[in-house]
């Protein structure tokens, strides 16, 4: 049988409302059947919880009742149930699946196995099972798949009241010293004791060590689907891994689940296999086999404890955190480049909204060709960044990190205003206008004011919405692709062109594509690298031809991006794709110089 161990919990004086009814009434509430009677009243003000069959002492029987707080003139109480009052009392509870038949004596019997070896770690009081309850409540839960059972426990020490008093000189030194430095829930060893290691390594003869800090995946879910007591056990097993292990020198629960690790110098490979191994030992959760534990670990190799000091955690932390993978047991090594991209995109990040302001932005633009006449269609709008007037930073210096924290419609929003501009500059001059295509990135597509927000920027330049192209990026994941469609279809119901790119490189389904209202597929450049040489593979080619064509029969334009030579142009054209864009024509150049020589 599964026992899911939740908590110990206090209910304060309360009154139960509740009706009588036979054994056949009390199976059926046990099964989620609860008479409407009581039913009614679930969720009411001042319910201390659902309604459900208890065992009240006083009354000598099973009744189907409700519990209230009691002597509040804002509740309205129940007139048409029985009731009696029940005094303060602490319960265990746990869950349990509804497979067998309950009695008092059943339940009993598993309080008193659980009472054996087993307590929810509570830190200023201890509690114990109570012999003869006044109460024991069972509350159905999932449509009576599951019975939540409460069983009433008694306090044998209150130490809180001291705390709470700041009453100093009832508190002794050792009490003291295991709240500073004892983690109360496994026994081990806090963060604030493994600081003095860091600091002074040397008192305990560690000349040099690296740093682990990690935590549990998914420990929430442990938590709230298998309760505390089972959470509390597998931070009980780490624990006892620690100090089993020979490689570690000393450690700690820093807070909830995570921990850090002071370990000896091993060759990278070794330090990962020691790990790969004590965290395999870790992995299956004690009351449920096939649910399987992940962890996420960042490790600073000595080199760089030796000259970080007493920051190692900071950069253990930091390297920790780019694990992402839920469903793996993830090692990731700490290095130089991953601090400097770390540093870089907190630093960037704080920047950005001063980077506007100073108009360091600059807008590019790649033309795009049709390979048989030779005439210029349109344009890709591309972003460069003039940091601080010094340095012209290329795209993947800074678009991968404002993607990652959100920021980059700030940037999206630059580009389209400044074509826009451009756009209108062009207009007033009477030069040609070309639709010009500008990224939209996937995280704003649940922005539901993103509609307006773009049409608004594009309207207060006065060009037609015909000349603006959104972008979206195949490669991208969409969760939720009904409403990808919707707004897709919201952007072109607003007269916008709309391309997805990078096409071949993501996983989007052939159904989706066939759904999706877009106007032109883009042909990554991969592919393209792949033509014009002397030993062109058949199956690249085949590949590239089967996409031409299956755009064109699908209603979309295709374009291929990355041409770089007259023999790949060439054979795009051969193969049936006359959109064309790359450095063979022209390579992404400053908005006044692509004036200049295009329009």
């Amino acid at each position: 049988m599964f026992i899911n161990k939740l908590n110990q919990l206090y209910k304060p004086k309360r009154i139960l409302f509740y009706i009588d009814a036979d054994k056949q009434g009390i199976d059926a509430a046990y099964d989620g059947n609860i008479p409407d009677v009581v039913g009614k009243y679930t969720g009411a003000f001042g319910t201390y919880d659902y309604p459900g069959v208890f065992f009240v002492r006083s009354l000598g029987r099973e009744v189907i009742g409700i519990e209230y707080r009691p002597d509040d003139e804002r509740i309205a109480y129940p007139d048409d149930l029985n009731s009696v009052a029940l005094d303060e009392s602490f319960f265990y509870s746990i869950e349990i699946e509804n497979e067998m038949e309950i009695t008092r004596e059943i339940v009993k019997e598993l309080f008193v196995n659980i009472s054996g070896n087993d307590d929810a770690h509570r830190i200023y009081s201890d509690l114990s099972i109570k012999e003869d309850p006044e109460m024991i409540g069972i509350i159905s839960n999932n449509n009576g798949q599951k019975l939540r059972i409460l069983y009433e426990w008694k306090i044998d020490e209150d130490r809180a009241d001291v705390i709470m008093d700041d009453n100093v000189d009832l508190l002794d030194k050792e009490m003291l010293y295991k709240l500073a430095f004892f983690d109360p829930i496994t026994g081990h060893y806090n963060w604030n004791h493994i600081v003095p290691y860091l600091e002074m390594c040397r008192d305990r003869g560690i000349s040099d060590y690296a740093f682990v800090h990690f935590d549990i995946k998914q420990f929430r879910i442990i938590n709230e689907v298998y309760g505390h007591i089972a959470a509390n056990k597998v931070l009980s097993n780490v624990v006892k891994a620690m100090n089993e292990a020979d490689f570690v020198y000393t450690s700690a629960r820093c807070h909830n689940d995570n921990f850090a690790m002071m370990i000896k110098d091993m060759p990278q490979s070794e330090t990962i296999e020691r790990l790969e191994r004590f965290f395999d030992k870790l992995s299956h959760l004690e009351e449920d086999k096939n649910y399987r534990i992940f962890y996420r670990a960042g490790v600073v190799p000595m080199q760089q404890t030796m000259l970080s000091g007493n920051r190692v955690a900071d950069a253990g932390k930091m390297v920790q955190a780019l694990g992402t993978n839920p469903n793996k047991t993830e090692i990731i090594m700490y290095s130089d480049k991953m601090h400097d991209d770390i540093m870089w995109s907190n630093y960037i990040k704080a920047y950005v909204d001063t980077a506007i302001r100073n108009d360091e932005f600059l807008l590019y633009l790649q033309p795009k060709f049709n390979s048989e006449s030779g005439t210029i269609k349109g344009a890709e709008a591309l972003i460069r960044w003039n940091y601080k007037g010094r340095e012209i930073l290329p795209p993947y210096r800074f678009i991968p990190f404002f993607e990652k924290d959100g920021s980059i419609g700030k940037i999206d929003d630059i580009v389209l205003e400044k074509v826009c501009r451009s756009m209108a500059q062009w207009k007033k001059e009477g030069k040609p206008l070309l639709p010009i295509s500008v990224n939209l990135s996937r995280n704003r597509l649940y922005d539901r004011n993103l509609i307006s927000h773009l049409a608004g920027i594009i309207d207060l330049y006065g060009i037609d919405h015909s000349l603006i192209d959104f972008e979206l990026t195949e490669s991208a994941t969409y969760e939720d692709t009904k409403h990808l469609i919707e707004v897709l279809e919201s952007l072109r119901d607003e007269g916008f062109k709309i391309s997805m790119d990078d096409f071949g490189t993501g996983y989007s389904s052939f159904s989706l594509l066939t759904e999706m209202p877009i106007d032109t597929l883009k042909i990554d450049k991969s592919f393209v690298d792949k033509l014009g040489t002397d030993n062109d593979d058949e199956k690249d080619i085949t590949v590239i031809k089967h996409i031409i064509s299956l755009a064109k029969e699908l209603g979309f334009t295709p374009l291929a991006e990355g041409a770089e030579s007259q023999s790949q142009v060439e054979k795009l054209k051969e193969l049936g794709c006359k959109m064309i864009q790359g450095y063979y024509y022209s390579k992404p150049i400053p908005v006044k110089e692509f004036s200049r020589e295009y329009l």
